[in-house]
């Protein structure tokens, strides 16, 4: 390493891993500190860097049409070690980006050990940085040591808010009858990799759905009463709690029937459908789309084989439920993602207030960029808002809308990036045409925001002087 002092980056997570190979390729030495294997997290089954805990899908790569796939071309323009090793690891998975989460995992971490300027420290860090860091980003995600927490939380005068966040449960794909079950995307859609044929589909007619429904709502479930009236994040429901809603719930969300044909009963249309997302290279194991659960395993064992195409199904893991904690981002966070009142000192990834790994990633990209800026003699950036980054980072920082009339209520929430972040755009009708027809004018919208966004983003990454996009 040089005598210039290094970057403290707490947390070997998408976002930490991201932070660290953005600085390290704009010229600054890293210190990046994990603290598995020496202490073990509820969720983590390795001690690899960037290991997926959830889901092995970073969704939608279209850049065109959706605001994810946008945000995963100005990751890639920036050279982003996240996505170029989600590319050399996906797996086939309809329109979206899916990868095989251990090669995955490998990638990133040979990668990181193999950059000269990085030096990885498997060691928790249980409280603040010391004064003598220079410059430290906490990416900790949900999955903060206690320890540390309660250093974050007595810092700022703020208590951490939670959600739990839920693991979807992986079924062996040779246990599946496929006499019952068969492959297809919703409507034939091809993705990256994929055929038009890439999940497995497990159909229900509305006897089978009903006593579905009546047994994941008697079902045995964890309790955590420690942490009794922490929100739930709504795009990463268990179902159980969507079955409380209702039971019709399940069949306009994860197990909804439309734009499949059942091969075997083609004249038949299905009551309800459950999907499974290939989860390896080897296409040995499959994940049960949007089934995250608190039920007790035994009992996701009997319910799950409930399921047609499942009654002999082996699961290689069952779901799971943890603790996801964030903090009130927009008070004790500046533009930049440093802590109010202690300069050097950022915060990345879903502890911030994203949601999702590419968001995550992205946030953790960003934050090793500006303190990559301030070790160089250099101000930190912001990218337009324009950009996803801009959006995803506006929303952390105070895109959100205040509840001014009730003093006191925390309003922040986590969040996706989707178009509804980004600034409005102006519109000009089709030459000839007296008004918009149908969806077309949402659909040019959309692409208009993601046109301007990734030239925008381009725009940026080229005036950003000194952080080129990562060779």
């Amino acid at each position: 390493m040089s005598e210039r002092e290094p970057l403290h980056i707490i947390g070997g997570g998408l976002a930490g891993s991201e932070a660290a190979w953005q600085a390290a390729k704009a010229g600054v030495d890293v210190v990046l500190h994990e603290m598995r294997p020496v202490r073990e997290t509820a969720a983590h089954h390795t001690d690899g860097l960037a290991e997926l805990v959830c889901s092995n899908s970073f969704r939608s790569d279209d850049h065109e049409n959706n605001a994810v796939g946008v945000l995963h071309q100005e990751m890639r323009l920036a050279g982003s070690l996240i996505m170029a090793c989600g590319d050399d690891n996906r797996v086939p998975a309809g329109s979206a980006l899916a990868v095989d989460r251990v090669g995955f995992s490998q990638a990133v971490t040979a990668a990181l050990e193999a950059e000269s300027r990085i030096t990885i420290a498997r060691e928790e860090v249980a409280a603040l940085p010391p004064a003598d860091w220079a410059r430290t980003i906490i990416a900790t995600g949900p999955l903060t040591s206690p320890a540390l927490a309660d250093a974050i939380a007595a810092a700022t005068g703020e208590e951490s808010l939670a959600f739990f966040d839920a693991i979807a449960p992986i079924a062996n794909f040779d246990s599946i009858d496929f006499d019952q079950a068969w492959f297809q995307s919703r409507y034939d859609k091809p993705g990256p990799g994929g055929t038009g044929k890439d999940y497995i589909n497990c159909p229900l007619d509305e006897a089978r759905y009903n006593a579905f429904i009546d047994a994941v709502l008697a079902g045995d479930k964890t309790e955590f009463k420690e942490w009794e009236g922490t929100p739930y994040f709504e795009g990463c429901l268990p179902i159980e709690v969507m079955a409380e809603r209702g039971r019709e719930t399940l069949r306009h969300g994860p197990m909804k029937p439309v734009g499949l044909t059942n091969p075997h009963r083609p004249d038949e249309k299905p009551h309800a459908i459950v999907q499974l997302r290939q989860d390896n290279a080897l296409g040995t194991l499959y994940n049960l789309v949007g089934f995250q659960t608190k039920l007790k395993y035994g009992e996701q064992t009997r319910i799950f084989r409930m399921i047609p195409g499942l009654e002999n199904a082996e699961f290689a893991r069952l779901g799971g439920l943890h603790r996801n904690t964030y903090l009130n981002a927009p008070k004790i966070l500046d533009e930049t993602l440093n802590l109010k009142g202690r300069p050097g000192v950022r915060f990345a990834g879903q502890i911030t207030g994203c949601e999702g790994y590419v968001e995550s990633a992205a946030i953790g990209l960003l934050t090793g960029r500006f303190a990559a800026a301030e070790l160089s003699g250099r101000a930190p950036s912001p990218p337009p808002p324009t950009t996803a980054f801009g959006a995803l980072l506006h929303h952390i920082t105070g895109g959100h809308l205040a509840y001014d009339d009730e003093p006191g209520r925390r309003s922040f929430q986590p969040m996706n990036i989707n178009f509804g972040l980004f600034p409005p755009v102006e519109l000009t009708k089709p030459e000839g045409a007296k008004r918009w027809r149908g969806k077309d004018k949402a659909l040019a919208k959309k692409r208009a925001v993601a046109a301007r966004a990734l030239s925008d983003c381009a725009g940026w990454l080229a005036g950003d002087e000194g952080l080129k996009a990562a060779e």
